[in-house]
């Protein structure tokens, strides 16, 4: 296994150009784009509606980058869509955790009115698009899956997560090995390319668009070097997005990129760097220092990842610190208590009391 790299490499700056000792993370093949926030309907959309066709609008949620997809394009977006008339989500490839492939021009039927929000979005766009329903399920619906209604309207959420000009409308199941190999070599190299900009959005695409084309059926049927050469382009991807995510401080979800990667090769040193990093800046201190000390055990020489046991240990002696000083506080030695104040009323009374009991003594000694 290549060694870790220094200290500024290994911190969230480093990415993995790929190679044969990289790892197997079949089972972690999809594309994880970032699940919208509000999951209760369709969003609200200030922005301006655009008419691009006759029964489809449009309005852009978050601005994209770069070229449109031309026609045959291969294109891969996630979305969410709703039944307009009864808010019925029907589909959600987010929550699924699988994208969809779309080539323009090759769409389903049911999918016209959504080819035609798509050719017009930029890679990294979001965008709301309204379609009517002959450009959806039609005048008869839906009654397998996906259930839609009859002559329902559809309000769609589209993410797109990138595309290809392949010229010839060719999906992932059309494509030779090398095709596919080689089309997400590209696109990791892009991206490794964009991570060195600071581009590091456009550059989670690029990964996310490389691990699409190595979906796990892809993968289950490779072996020998087909499957290395796969290997050695899909697996980097999950950690170079780890160290997107880190620098962009979506600690959870670099978490789960390092999981993806440690869960088919637990010795992974980077994938337990990173994750431990991650869980580090999240606050979760006995989880981030099994990953940094299991990290060291397989690295020993390694600087960056005695630093971080370092200033885990440094905090943790900060915390002991503070919380001794609180407790000395709170359970210090007792005050002495302070003398009470007699009630005066009681001692004249008592004074009084014992002057009667003397007179009556002496009363009592002159009689007798």
């Amino acid at each position: 296994m290549a060694e870790v790299e220094e200290e500024q490499q290994l911190q969230n700056s480093s990415v993995d150009q790929g190679g044969t000792d990289e790892i197997i993370t079949e089972g972690a093949s999809v594309v994880r784009g970032e699940l919208p926030q509000d999951d209760a309907g369709p969003p609200k959309v200030d922005s301006e509606v655009e008419v691009l066709h006759e029964k489809v609008t449009k309005q852009i949620i978050k601005e994209g980058h770069g070229q449109k997809p031309s026609k045959y394009a291969t294109c891969f977006v996630h979305y969410r869509a709703w039944a307009e008339n009864t808010q019925h989500k029907f589909e959600d490839t987010w929550r699924e955790q699988q994208p969809l492939e779309l080539v323009i021009g090759k769409e389903k039927k049911e999918m016209t009115g959504l080819a035609i929000g798509v050719n017009s979005m930029k890679s990294g766009e979001r965008a709301l698009f309204h379609v009517g329903w002959e450009l959806a399920y039609g005048k008869e619906g839906s009654f397998s899956f996906p259930n839609v209604p009859p002559a329902a309207d559809v309000l769609y959420e589209v993410e797109l997560i990138g595309f290809d000009e392949t010229g010839e409308g060719k999906t992932r199941g059309d494509m030779t090995v090398e095709e596919r190999i080689g089309t997400a070599d590209r696109r990791k190299m892009d991206g490794n390319d964009l991570f060195k900009e600071e581009k590091l959005e456009e550059a989670m695409q690029q990964y996310e668009m490389a691990i699409a084309y190595m979906g796990d059926d892809f993968m289950f049927q490779l072996f020998g070097k087909f499957r290395d050469m796969a290997l050695a382009v899909k697996n980097p991807c999950h950690l170079n997005m780890a160290a997107c995510l880190l620098k962009l401080q979506r600690y959870d979800e670099a978490i789960a990129q390092c999981s993806i990667v440690l869960a088919e090769e637990e010795n992974n040193v980077k994938a337990l760097f990173r994750r431990g990093k991650a869980r580090s800046i999240l606050g979760q201190t006995d989880a981030a220092r099994e990953d940094f000390l299991k990290a060291r055990k397989l690295a020993p020489q390694d600087k960056a990842i005695t630093r971080e046991l370092n200033l885990i240990a440094e905090h943790e002696k900060a915390v002991y610190k503070k919380q001794k000083e609180l407790y000395k506080g709170l359970f210090g030695p007792r005050p002495e208590p302070k003398p009470k104040s007699r009630n005066w009323l009681i001692v004249i009374w008592q004074w009084l009391l014992s002057l009667f009991h003397m007179l009556f003594r002496r009363k009592t000694r002159k009689d007798d």
